[in-house]
C-alpha cells in the first residue's frame, strides 16, 4: 500500500505557533489528536512540527523562507483515501494555512 507525505504549510512558523501557554498548547493540540484518532492505523507516522531551516547547493547554504511547518505520514489505498483524511483536518480551519499531499515513489 502507498505511503503519503503530508505537508502543513503557514504563514506563521510552528515555533511561533507553539509560543503559547502551555494550557493553549494543550487545547490547540485535542483537535490533532481527534484527527489521529480518526485516521487510525492509515496514520503510520504522526509527524512533528518543524523548526528552523536551511536550503543547501552547491554553492552553500542558507536560511529558507518555506511555509513548510511539519509533517505526517499516511499509508493508504491511493490519493483519494488519503484526500478523504484530511478534509476536515484542524490545520485547515486556520486562515491562509494549507496541506499538501505527496505520494513516495517506489525507488
Amino acid at each position: 500500500m502507498p505511503k503519503f507525505m503530508v505537508l502543513y504549510l503557514a504563514p506563521v512558523s510552528a515555533e511561533r505557533q507553539m509560543n503559547v501557554s502551555a494550557e493553549e498548547r494543550q487545547k490547540g493540540m485535542e483537535p490533532w489528536m481527534k484527527w489521529m484518532e480518526k485516521c487510525g492505523k492509515a496514520l503510520v507516522d504522526g509527524g512533528s512540527p518543524l523548526g528552523k531551516g536551511m536550503r543547501f547547493s552547491r554553492s552553500g547554504g542558507e536560511k529558507t523562507m518555506s511555509e513548510v511547518t511539519g509533517y505526517s505520514v499516511l499509508q493508504v489505498e491511493n490519493m483519494d483515501a488519503a484526500k478523504k483524511l484530511i478534509v476536515d483536518h484542524p490545520h485547515l480551519m486556520m486562515p491562509g494555512f494549507s496541506i499538501e499531499i505527496f505520494e513516495y515513489l517506489p525507488m
